[in-house]
């Protein structure tokens, strides 16, 4: 087992999975578990987690998402709604606008860390039409689509890719 830096640094974005391998179903309940202990405005938690495994489902999503094909490819599709209601009782228009958009892509980026863990790979889809995707899901009670994260195992690992140095990236105020 890797420690939490070393899972960070293998994490990468895979975009072609074995299609005959599903998911065991151990795996996926510890990454939505983990995704679901992700840090949350007032701990409310304002998102909802659709985990979609029918291959018609997820070829729908593919098509609502400009057709990428490692969508439907992927034996797992995990789609993050944020609720902004939810996250909006509490706190007003801030909850709605922000928080629970946060709440939802830090529970995505958490289930990202934990396929890593699971041994898994793992890719974020933020390019999708979210009017379709929600009519796909049925979402009539304010649900947002925020994030596809597919998984499944990977058919090829990617080189890893160049980041910002980071001087760049951080500024210190001292």
């Amino acid at each position: 087992m890797w420690d939490f830096f070393e899972t960070v640094r293998h994490r990468h974005s895979v975009r072609s999975y074995q299609a005959d391998m599903p998911v065991e179903s151990e795996k996926l309940h510890a990454i939505l578990e983990t995704a679901c202990a992700a840090p949350s405005a007032g701990d409310l938690q304002a998102y909802q987690v659709f985990a979609v495994t029918d291959a018609d489902k997820r070829r729908a999503l593919q098509a609502a998402a400009d057709d990428q094909g490692f969508i439907g490819e992927a034996p797992v599709c995990l789609v993050f709604c944020a609720d902004p209601e939810r996250s909006g009782a509490r706190f007003g228009d801030r909850g709605r606008e922000l928080y629970a958009l946060q709440d939802a892509t830090i529970a995505a980026a958490y289930a990202q860390l934990a396929a890593v863990t699971a041994q898994v790979a793992s890719t974020w889809v933020g390019y999708f039409d979210e009017a379709e995707i929600a009519r796909l899901l049925d979402l009539d009670n304010g649900l947002r689509p925020v994030a596809l994260i597919c998984i499944g195992y990977p058919a090829e690992l990617p080189e890893a890719s160049a980041r910002r140095p980071l001087d760049e990236v951080v500024t210190h105020l001292d």
